[in-house]
């Protein structure tokens, strides 16, 4: 019996690498792991380790600035995550061995002037250039409004598109139906891919804090109910809307964040179908575990469960209020990373 990593695989789980550190995506690699996500969080914490000083430098002495020094760092970084996992993307027919680039989230900054409009022209013009000439490269939009006005267009380019910063099924029908409409202007689906990602454990601190009335048996329950119905919606969308390669669901946010939770709680309870993108800390969790991962994406907790749930939670409530702490999770690192670079060029 397989146990660990090739257990949750051998499930029917895909899994992406929460990182693109080289020295963790090779390992992952190793391990079984498909393809990779990268955010402004990771990056920042990449550059902060001193280990990119001296290619900061040599960009620095070429003349340079903070912003260019700080996406050529960030195109390096998925480029060689790219390389590394090209070849399950050909051997896959382009159905898996993709990178994720995220967009820039200084465009979501709240005290930015841009315009919605503004910001969707920004998504589209900066989601095309970064994608060309680049073969698994996957462009990451958030769910935000002007971020899913972009999706339209974007689809329509043929631009391989993650969805993500996604909390609720209305924003995911919104997201999923605004790519389709893109899609169809295409001249073939034969390469038409794009995933959604939805958020899972940020979920549960919410209710933690947020919704104290929900029983006990109810509570951190939520994460998990939310992301599997979004999949089995996306499941009968796209099994009316057939294509050649699948139009997955992304299980995001998968590291536990409440004390005393099983680091593998949201990892089983979605085991057995699409993609996992787990932190490297989560993977290790699984490994170390030993334990078997049997599929279990299919089934949902008891009709009281889900009673209490949908009774006593403000889904829309939560996913504004998930949205608004998502963006600023990323615009704040993106300011740490030109920080960053800013600090190193006075060095």
């Amino acid at each position: 019996m397989t146990r660990g990593l090739a257990s949750l695989i051998a499930s029917g789980t895909r899994l992406w690498l929460d990182s693109v550190d080289p020295e963790l995506v090779a390992a992952a690699r190793a391990a079984g792991v498909s393809g990779a996500t990268s955010n402004p969080v990771i990056i920042a914490d990449l550059v902060k380790t001193g280990r990119f000083d001296a290619r900061i430098a040599a960009l620095v002495d070429g003349g340079a600035d903070d912003d260019t020094v700080a996406w050529t760092l960030t195109d390096e970084l998925v480029s060689e995550a790219q390389r590394v996992f090209l070849g399950v993307w050909e051997n896959s027919g382009g159905n898996d061995g993709w990178v994720s680039f995220e967009l820039d989230p200084l465009l979501e900054d709240p005290s930015s002037d841009l315009s919605h409009g503004e910001r969707v022209a920004r998504y589209v013009d900066r989601g095309v250039a970064w994608v060309k000439g680049q073969r698994n490269r996957m462009i990451k939009v958030p769910a935000t409004p002007a971020g899913i006005g972009a999706l339209e267009p974007l689809a329509a380019a043929g631009v391989p598109l993650n969805v993500t910063l996604l909390f609720t099924h209305r924003q995911y029908e919104a997201a999923r139906d605004a790519v389709w409409r893109g899609a169809s202007r295409l001249g073939s689906l034969d390469h038409f891919k794009s995933v959604y990602s939805i958020f899972v454990s940020r979920i549960d601190v919410w209710t933690g804090t947020h919704v104290p009335s929900l029983p006990p048996g109810a509570q951190g329950q939520l994460g998990i109910v939310n992301a599997k119905r979004i999949w089995a919606a996306n499941r009968d969308f796209w099994g009316h809307h057939p294509t050649a390669l699948d139009q997955s669901i992304v299980f995001a946010s998968t590291g536990v964040k409440q004390a005393r939770v099983d680091p593998c709680f949201y990892v089983e309870a979605l085991a057995g179908a699409d993609i996992q993108t787990n932190p490297p800390a989560t993977n290790r969790a699984i490994e170390d575990s030993g334990r078997d991962f049997p599929r279990q994406i299919d089934s949902l907790p008891p009709a009281e469960v889900l009673h209490d749930l949908d009774s006593r939670v403000d889904t829309s409530a939560m996913g504004a209020a998930l949205l608004e702490e998502g963006i600023a999770k990323f615009v704040s690192p993106q300011r740490d990373l030109l920080a960053i670079v800013r600090s190193r060029r006075r060095a």
